[in-house]
């Protein structure tokens, strides 16, 4: 018995690889008005609108009818931060999606690190990104990544050097070839440390 939106999908997919994106988002408007309510295919046509044929609009247009049709699709609404954190404009917008994520989906390190990063660079709420990395660590510890991100927040940011060196410590323990943590580990000893000991300011010989 023929499946229709697996033929669609098969159709959409083939024309894609081909190099007809056009082809196959017809493909998927043709199906979609016979079953506008059928998420799948509308994923795709989003994902191909974006990715393939630059038109971000229309991709986002149909995001956001998935998330009308099933609040809960996570996928399309990792989706479509994925398009919205980058832009300042969209940041309020981007932020709103990010909270329902990290609320909803606890176990996803990839995710939560996303937003550390998005709470840096759009947000400039460094106590947060730090608050969303280490969550991210915690969910994987042994990624490098995220313990490299984290070190760049403590050492650049947050001006925490004794914790920013002891992830940088860890992430060349984790990955011994990662130049950049090696050289930003070397630098920060340097420029940071006497004797193993963080150096203090001028004006914290003035503490009490």
């Amino acid at each position: 018995m023929p499946n229709p939106e697996y033929e669609a999908v098969s159709k959409a997919k083939n024309q894609r690889e081909s190099g007809n994106a056009e082809g196959a988002v017809d493909t998927l408007e043709n199906y979609l008005r016979t079953d506008p309510h059928n998420t799948g295919p509308r994923m795709l046509l989003a994902e191909i609108s974006i990715f393939d044929l630059k038109r971000k609009d229309y991709g986002l247009l149909q995001l956001n009818i998935i998330l009308d049709l099933e609040p809960d699709n996570y996928d399309a609404r990792k989706a479509l931060v994925t398009v919205l954190k980058n832009e300042k404009t969209s940041a309020k917008e981007a932020d709103l999606h990010y909270k329902y994520l990290v609320e909803n989906c606890q176990e996803d390190a990839d995710l939560m690190n996303s937003y550390a990063v998005f709470c840096k660079m759009q947000l400039a709420d460094f106590n947060k990104a730090s608050e969303y990395y280490q969550k991210a660590i915690l969910l994987k510890p042994s990624n490098p990544g995220y313990r490299l991100n984290y070190a760049i927040l403590l050492v650049n940011d947050l001006k925490n050097y004794t914790e920013g060196r002891r992830q940088l410590e860890k992430v060349v323990e984790l990955d011994p070839s990662n130049l950049r943590a090696t050289t930003a580990l070397k630098k920060l000893e340097k420029d940071k440390f006497r004797d193993g000991q963080e150096k203090k300011g001028f004006f914290s010989r003035f503490k009490k």
